[in-house]
């Protein structure tokens, strides 16, 4: 689940904004036995992802206090030391042009891209593992193929490829038979 903060309305309409501070994190469903009212007012917006490759894809990353532990590993593998506001201003500069509502991009050879890698494919985003490529859709990943070879479309910021590149290890769907 993910948090960018206010983004609904009193009665529960999303508006235009996508995202409300630069904090963008993953959290896990259940913690401490917590029950939250979906989209309450003056709370933030509950974001649902099919598993943390896609979250930390779409710009997030893990949980100062519900996944303390993944936080930990998440920024020791992207090398960072000091305030988290300041880790958060690098991935927010990397992860979104303001006030355009598109995700920076950027171009790599797919040879240097490490596991847990999201990037644009023919088939659209798709999920580097295992020597493997797994098209994504809405309800899961599609079948794998071969990876490819050659200049890629990097859809993963590269503060979040720089802890893949470190040895995290998102957590993936078991559709991919790993978990």
């Amino acid at each position: 689940m993910g948090n960018r903060g206010i983004l609904h309305d009193s009665n529960k309409s999303l508006g235009t904004a996508r995202w409300r501070h630069k904090a963008w994190v993953c959290c896990v469903t259940e913690f401490k036995n917590r029950k939250r009212t979906l989209m309450a007012p003056s709370h933030y917006t509950e974001l649902f992802f099919h598993d943390e490759a896609v979250a930390l894809a779409a710009g997030h990353r893990p949980c100062g206090e519900c996944r303390r532990t993944d936080y930990r590993a998440f920024l020791n593998a992207a090398g960072h030391s000091g305030s988290v506001k300041d880790f958060d201003v690098g991935l927010h500069a990397a992860r979104a042009i303001p006030r355009v509502f598109k995700q920076n991009r950027h171009e790599a050879d797919i040879k240097d891209l490490p596991d847990g890698t999201f990037i644009q494919s023919c088939a659209g985003p798709a999920l580097l593992w295992q020597d493997a490529l797994y098209p994504f859709q809405p309800n899961g990943y599609l079948v794998a193929t071969p990876r490819p070879n050659g200049t890629v479309t990097v859809l993963t910021p590269k503060p979040t490829l720089q802890a893949l590149w470190g040895g995290y290890r998102p957590r993936v769907s078991k559709d991919l038979g790993c978990s």
